[in-house]
């Protein structure tokens, strides 16, 4: 085995790692494949209403892999990509983050944006979503106050995205 052999395996490690550890409930099926994958860094949005932490919207920029600002994250929740494409999604599974503190992973179903005049673009065609190697964002745990309060967590995490 030649060096660059050696370099090209051991880069793959982690990402061969990362997908065996993948909890089953959160693959996207067959027929899935992976299109695109960001990186997010941003803020989970939360409200104090009656006494408790309440998730109101996620608010983040996405990165691609070397670094660069390609689109935003939102409430509703959506994606949108610096050439204009647009999704939404719904969680349809989620599984708990091996990171103490970090919001959980999940599996999210998307669509197009109904909003969105886009026809051709990074994200048209995405039929699933995953959001996975997440790093805080979780809502404080007991009461809060006063009413209405808003906390904006820092948090981190990767997002797959998936065409079939």
């Amino acid at each position: 085995m030649n060096l660059r052999t050696l370099l090209a395996a051991a880069s793959l490690a982690p990402a061969l790692a990362a997908c065996s550890a993948m909890p089953d409930a959160l693959h996207p099926g067959p027929g899935a494949t992976l299109a695109l994958t960001a990186s997010a860094r941003g803020v989970q949005i939360y409200e104090c209403r009656a006494g408790q932490w309440a998730f109101v919207a996620p608010q983040a920029e996405l990165f691609d892999s070397a670094g660069r600002a390609m689109g935003t994250h939102g409430a509703g929740p959506f994606w949108q990509a610096a050439d204009g494409s647009r999704i939404v999604a719904s969680v349809t599974a989620r599984a708990d983050a091996p990171a103490a503190g970090a919001i959980p992973w999940l599996l999210l179903a998307a669509r197009p944006a109904p909003d969105s005049p886009v026809t051709h673009g990074l994200l048209v065609g995405v039929t699933h979503i995953q959001r996975v190697n997440t790093a805080g964002g979780s809502a404080p745990t007991g009461a809060c106050q006063p009413q209405g309060h808003p906390l904006r967590v820092p948090y981190r995490a990767d997002y797959h995205f998936y065409k079939s």
